[in-house]
């Protein structure tokens, strides 16, 4: 890591762990969303389109990117929408389900395969950073504690 993104370390741990907390609370408000309209797609629908009027309101003020950056030479990079559709939606149906503990626990076990996964080969343009030992005794203490803080349903 660089000095400036040492420096850059502590302010970009903390959005991403406000984010984390962010997780669980959108899965609860989608699920009871799913609930009142009557499905996990008219929530996802709803919850998608309010977030387009947020970021097309937001982009009004931080400039939108010019026609030319939206290309298809890298067309794997779109899929990034259709995998939290899948999530919004699956979430909404699954938390009423399964209860809203366990399914972000299985969201969370799943995060720590793939970023693991992705990470160790450095996939899809990220950094490489190979699973050690330590990281894998890591990674299996996390995921053990995934297990055991379920609840048994």
């Amino acid at each position: 890591m660089s000095a400036s993104g040492s420096s850059q370390f502590v302010p970009i741990a903390t959005m991403m762990f406000a984010a984390g907390l962010g997780i669980p609370v959108f899965a609860a408000l989608n699920s009871g969303l799913s609930q009142q309209l009557g499905g996990p797609v008219a929530a996802t629908a709803v919850t998608f389109a309010v977030g387009f009027v947020i970021a097309i309101a937001t982009l009004t003020f931080t400039g939108y990117p010019p026609a030319s950056a939206f290309t298809f030479e890298k067309p794997w990079l779109w899929i990034g929408a259709i995998v939290m559709l899948f999530y919004a939606t699956s979430v909404a149906y699954s938390a009423p389900r399964i209860g809203l503990g366990n399914a972000i626990f299985f969201v969370l076990l799943g995060q720590i395969v793939a970023a693991a996964i992705i990470d160790h080969f450095g996939l899809l343009g990220t950094i490489q950073s190979t699973i050690t030992a330590k990281r894998a005794i890591g990674l299996i203490v996390m995921a053990v504690g995934l297990y055991l803080a379920r609840k048994p349903a």
